[in-house]
């Protein structure tokens, strides 16, 4: 069996993470993306199925890190992930998805995998629709796949995040960091090393097949205390905000990404927290990274990595 580990999205965040700790675990790595670039990069395009065989052939382990833009999840996301099981499938590989929280809609309890998909919203129904659909296949014994569960994450490389430009990089410079949501609320973040930790985990580990597991996250952090501990690591004078709901609405009306967060705003004016227990039952400790080690190493990286 080749010990061959593609994942697909491999200069993205999570993608591009993913493939560095696969390497520093000693295993072959394909990194996936357009154009191909950096280390053990590999062109393709995965939205089709010439491309996205091409890029799977030959491999043991298949991270999906990949997905379409965000406001277009809606309509292109659920046939984008039947591309990437056939391919896969083809491939006689198995399959290790990076997903989110969109598909349990909102919630007032700590997030579990028993949680039914009960998301009303455009883009939480298509990620349950993708979700239901790799399940399915596994079921139906096409391929073999584990789901990666994760919510808001941070970390080196992560730019394009919800925490990346309007906190890190905002810090970094100098300027007002804001938190989008309301800053008394409890709230799961991921450290972007450990998520590509437990992703290798699952793809290191048949048993996981099968199954959604939520990958390990430090303890929930407000807002105010998440900016306070970007702030002690920035040093300098502090400054930070919230974008509450009607902020938003504003600044939607001239931005679209910040526009598309009202479908899901529940996510950000309620606790939001993320249950890791089964992936700690199963797999044993897992790497969690301090809170404030963690946001030290993130601002570091963003003030030599600036625009």
């Amino acid at each position: 069996m080749p010990d061959l580990h593609v994942v697909l999205g491999g200069t993205g965040a999570i993608g591009g993470t993913v493939a560095a700790e696969l390497t520093a675990r000693g295993h072959e790595v394909r990194a996936v993306s357009r154009s191909g670039a950096g280390p053990g990069g590999f062109g393709a395009d995965i939205t089709t199925a010439d491309g996205a065989a091409a890029a799977c052939e030959g491999a043991a382990v298949v991270y999906q890190c990949a997905q379409p833009p965000y406001a277009k999840w809606a309509n292109e996301f659920v046939g984008f992930t039947d591309t990437i099981v056939s391919a896969v499938e083809r491939a006689g590989a198995r399959l290790v998805v990076a997903d989110n929280l969109y598909m349990y809609g909102p919630v007032e309890v700590p997030m579990t995998e028993e949680l039914p998909y009960a998301a009303r919203n455009p883009k939480g129904r298509a990620r349950a629709a993708a979700a239901e659909l790799i399940l399915n296949a596994h079921k139906e014994g096409r391929i073999a796949a584990a789901i990666g569960r994760a919510s808001d994450y941070f970390g080196p490389r992560g730019r394009n995040t919800i925490l990346g430009a309007t906190v890190f990089a905002a810090a970094a410079a100098g300027k007002t960091a804001r938190w989008v949501g309301e800053l008394d609320q409890p709230h799961t973040v991921a450290y972007l090393p450990d998520l590509a930790a437990a992703l290798a985990t699952l793809g290191e580990n048949p048993s996981a097949d099968g199954h959604v597991w939520h990958l390990p996250a430090g303890p929930p952090l407000t807002g105010s205390a998440l900016l306070d501990l970007v702030w002690k690591a920035a040093g300098g004078n502090p400054r930070s905000s919230g974008v509450g709901r009607g902020a938003q609405r504003l600044i939607g009306l001239f931005n679209r990404d910040v526009r598309e967060l009202g479908e899901t705003w529940y996510q950000r004016d309620r606790p939001w927290i993320v249950d890791d227990t089964a992936f700690r039952a199963s797999f044993g400790e897992a790497r969690v990274t301090p809170h404030e080690e963690a946001v030290a190493a993130t601002l570091a990286w963003f003030k030599t990595h600036a625009d």
